[in-house]
């Protein structure tokens, strides 16, 4: 087990770090502290060699492109305050009416215009015998993007000999406030030689959330028993993109206990024989396969991206979740702390 830690770049004066995790197998994750960001997932290949197989750029550059700023992705970013789609960018708490940045239509989206992964987080490795990883925290004051409270947050990224990736959340609050945290990093299993239809997808939930023509969850569940959507026996994406004549964009509600740690998805690539194993402590999560993800991004060395070319697997708390009553922990209040867990197993 290792760690290196490097100068990627510079923002607004300040360095930007990248802290490149490695175990004795040879997977090596890497991540930047501007916005506590994944920039690279390689698994070693039974080739020998390392199979890349994440969305991102080798250089701080990549990200402030035109077509990455035009398109708006959130490669491998850690998402805050509040990740997916508030509606009408405004939510009410405590009798007080709070307002968003609009920044997807009328809607707000992963935070707002800085959200979490546009800002510099404080980083620190630590390794032990069987686990290596970096350590990251944010302050986000009293109405940053618009949300109340001041909150301290801590995310912990660790990886295994068992090459899995752990991403582990807390944060603590002054004052009740909207708190859903992901990580949204793409995943193509096959290295991106080929898209993402041809990958296999399992998903332990019988229900889903409906979403508006917005985009925005409703709070209404839609039961998938006989649904072309249903993946709880697991179909190609490509098969489902053909029922449905569209992409994922589905917030899938997981059959276990809402807060409970548990396994929830397992996606298998036929052409690589890579399967990645999800588990979580989050009621649901958001199943994307990149239907908007814009072809003209690639990383340095020519490794294509854009539409079905990468699936993500965002698990955190109801989009929307402020807007819809009852909607489990989706406000985070003084004394009793955010505290969530992802892991990702790669075999």
């Amino acid at each position: 087990m290792q760690h290196a830690k490097g100068l990627f770049g510079t923002h607004n004066g300040q360095d930007i770090e990248q802290f490149v995790l490695a175990n004795d197998h040879g997977m090596q994750v890497s991540i930047m502290n501007y916005g506590a960001t994944i920039t690279s997932i390689k698994i070693p290949h039974s080739d020998g060699s390392l199979k890349e197989i994440t969305c991102g750029f080798d250089t701080f550059e990549g990200y402030f492109g035109d077509a990455y700023v035009a398109n708006a992705p959130y490669f491998g970013g850690t998402v805050g305050r509040y990740c997916s789609q508030i509606k009408d960018a405004q939510f009410s708490l405590g009798g007080e009416t709070y307002s968003l940045a609009a920044n997807v239509g009328n809607n707000n989206l992963h935070g707002g215009v800085q959200g979490f992964d546009k800002q510099i987080w404080q980083a620190e490795p630590f390794q032990t015998t069987d686990v290596v990883g970096v350590e990251m925290k944010l302050t986000s004051p009293h109405m940053e993007e618009g949300f109340p409270g001041n909150v301290e947050v801590t995310v912990r990224f660790s990886l295994t000999q068992d090459n899995t990736l752990n991403i582990e959340y807390q944060a603590e609050t002054d004052q009740e406030t909207p708190l859903a945290l992901t990580n949204h990093t793409y995943f193509n299993l096959g290295g991106f030689e080929q898209g993402n239809e041809a990958h296999q997808v399992k998903v332990h939930a019988s229900r889903k959330l409906q979403l508006d023509e917005t985009g925005a969850a409703t709070g209404a569940e839609i039961t998938l028993d006989g649904a072309v959507d249903d993946l709880r026996n697991g179909k190609s994406i490509g098969e489902v993109h053909a029922a449905m004549n569209t992409g994922f964009e589905h917030y899938y509600l997981f059959d276990k206990e809402p807060f409970a740690f548990a396994p929830v998805a397992e996606i298998h690539d036929p052409n690589s024989g890579l399967t990645m194993e999800v588990a979580t402590s989050e009621p649901g999560m958001l199943f994307y396969s990149g239907m908007y993800t814009s072809d003209e991004l690639a990383r340095e060395n020519g490794q294509q991206f854009g539409k079905y070319r990468a699936f993500c697997c965002e698990t955190h708390r109801y989009p929307n979740g402020p807007n819809i009553p009852g909607s489990p922990r989706s406000t985070t209040k003084p004394g009793e702390p955010f505290v969530s867990q992802t892991s990702f197993t790669f075999r």
